[in-house]
């Protein structure tokens, strides 16, 4: 009997985790997307900006939109690999964004470079 109830809790605690980490999951997309549409809003209204001058307008932008995005992601690298240094997954994080930051700034540069 006490053998059961130990499967018991346990499955009920693996299924527990699992819904977890969907959510943690879920929780980092929707930082993700949060984030990107922040930047796309400042690509479609800064269309006279330099390629230089629009770099380093969107290094500034979006803070709190940024922030979100890395928190929810280090909570979900966190939950999904729990032996990793949490610092990994900071540094995992802030490449997201500096390749979010870097894709943007190369659309808008390659669009700003192209013929009308």
């Amino acid at each position: 009997m006490r053998i059961m109830m130990a499967a018991a809790l346990a499955m009920t605690a693996s299924v527990a985790m699992a819904d977890d980490l969907d959510d943690a999951h879920r929780q980092a997309i929707s930082g993700r997307d949060s984030y990107w549409n922040c930047l796309a809003q400042e690509y479609n209204s800064n269309k006279g900006m330099s390629g230089q001058d629009f770099t380093r307008h969107i290094a500034s932008v979006c803070p709190s939109e940024r922030q979100n995005f890395r928190v929810m992601l280090v909570d979900y690298l966190s939950m999904q690999f729990p032996g990793v240094d949490a610092g990994e997954h900071m540094t995992t994080a802030n490449h997201a964004i500096e390749l979010a930051q870097k894709d943007i700034v190369t659309a808008y540069i390659r669009h700003k470079g192209a013929p009308n």
